[in-house]
């Protein structure tokens, strides 16, 4: 990825039962919304992340919320 955002991942639930992973990027007025829009593509189908939220400040940077949901294995117990 570039260095032109900042990221923090954060787990919660939003229902019971139901977690999910979520990614906060930073992203550079720079960066254009063609790059911007690749490399979100890209994220959702090699990794699983989804749009949640996408917010424009007003000096042109981009916060974008990414979520995906955790898929918790259950173990089989045999006697």
């Amino acid at each position: 990825m570039s260095s032109a955002k900042q990221r923090r991942i954060d787990h919660r639930a939003l229902r019971p039962g139901v977690e999910y992973e979520f990614d906060k990027l930073l992203i550079s007025r720079e960066v254009s919304r063609g790059a911007v829009t690749r490399m979100l593509v890209e994220l959702a189908e090699q990794h699983g992340w989804e749009l949640d939220r996408l917010r424009l400040g007003p000096d042109g940077t981009r916060r974008v919320q990414l979520r995906r949901r955790i898929i918790r294995q259950r173990f089989a117990y045999t006697l």
